[in-house]
């Protein structure tokens, strides 16, 4: 394994920590409140940020969104990235790609995701041929789903009969019960009712009735997808936690008590050293996991480790950069309360801690990952 990044990961994790540096502060963020930023989106896009994550990878994504996660820039980079551009890339029809992937790049046209697979959504084939249907039901919450142009919804279906317990292809849970199909949609076919989250990411509630949609990829799709964006959240947590050490670090050198600076004691020295090694823990995981994708190796069970550490370490650190703070962490407008409102969101986004141990435990139980390898 070597994460070393390449030049153009390099160059792209500069461009990107630059941009996000410069229009993303704590001052432009106060006034922008809860929505998104559109400037900065179209500065990302402007610099072609987005289409690079088909020459840099996955690696070079997570790079990137560590960046942003430092400082929590209200743009929805990785859902459009993950659920749009890698998905369609790795996963569309050539005329997909054709039609879809020129708007991805360059962020005229967003992506988003309603992850992961529930029931409740009912599929209707459609008359136009294979792969196209119409989808009716709800998706309770979607990320950034009042700036989308497209959805790529995960529908829950009953697996065929023939498919025993740890049996099946790669889009059948391992207990044979259920497998996943990937649709896109227009968002423009559907309705979107606003929804507020802890962290303000423009999310609605998905209403499908009778939405035309077309079919993305196979029954490996939407693990290999799924995988990805917990790979991405995961390099988003790792900013987002890197961002509220930086800010504890900051604030305790300069809080005074008794003469002296709150780093200068040992309780406090411990607390900062424990989150910090919970961040180094999110990093690398999140990093081996892309690393291993980027290779086309085995990486499901890796994202799955990733993401458990972005849910475990992740709520560990936040919490310890409010504590770390004392009574401004409390304060809704200082920002490491804005870092704990992110943190808490990804703890719990595509699977808390226990949700993936236990995915991962039926995983390491079949003891195989994806492409035959050991898991």
């Amino acid at each position: 394994m070597d994460f070393t990044p390449t030049p153009e990961q390099e160059a792209a994790r500069e461009l990107a920590a630059r941009i996000f540096g410069d229009l993303s502060t704590p001052e432009r963020l106060a006034a922008l409140g809860g929505g998104t930023d559109g400037e900065l989106w179209k500065a990302l896009g402007g610099a072609g940020l987005a289409g690079a994550v088909e020459e840099t990878g996955l690696l070079g994504l997570v790079l990137m969104l560590e960046e942003q996660g430092r400082t929590t820039a209200q743009v929805p980079f990785a859902a459009s990235c993950v659920f749009g551009l890698l998905a369609v890339a790795a996963h569309g029809t050539d005329e997909q790609r054709e039609r879809l992937l020129p708007g991805l790049r360059d962020g005229s046209a967003v992506a988003t995701g309603a992850f992961p697979g529930r029931g409740g959504i009912v599929i209707t084939p459609a008359d136009a041929g294979a792969g196209r249907a119409r989808l009716s039901g709800a998706v309770p919450w979607v990320p950034w789903l009042r700036d989308a142009t497209h959805v790529l919804v995960a529908v829950r279906e009953p697996a065929g009969p023939g498919d025993a317990a740890g049996v099946g292809d790669a889009g059948t849970c391992r207990t044979g019960k259920v497998t996943h199909s990937l649709w896109i949609v227009s968002a423009d076919d559907a309705r979107c009712e606003p929804v507020e989250l802890t962290a303000p990411w423009s999310a609605g509630r998905l209403v499908l009735d009778g939405t035309p949609a077309e079919r993305i990829g196979g029954p490996e799709a939407y693990d290999e997808v799924l995988a990805a964006a917990r790979t991405a959240f995961a390099g988003l947590q790792a900013g987002v936690c890197a961002g509220s050490l930086a800010r504890a670090v900051e604030y305790t050198n300069q809080r005074e008590q008794f003469g002296r600076p709150l780093a200068a004691k040992q309780g406090v020295q411990l607390r900062a050293a424990e989150a910090h090694m919970d961040v180094e823990a999110i990093r690398v995981t999140a990093y081996e996991a892309a690393w291993r994708r980027d290779a086309g190796l085995g990486h499901r069970s890796h994202a799955l480790t990733a993401a458990w550490w972005a849910s475990e370490g992740g709520k560990r650190v936040v919490h310890a950069g409010q504590h770390l703070h004392g009574g401004m962490g409390a304060d809704l407008d200082h920002p490491v309360h804005r870092h704990f409102l992110w943190g808490r969101q990804l703890d719990g986004y595509l699977g808390c801690g226990s949700e993936v141990l236990e995915e991962l435990g039926e995983l390491l139980a079949v003891g195989t990952d994806e492409g035959g390898e050991s898991a």
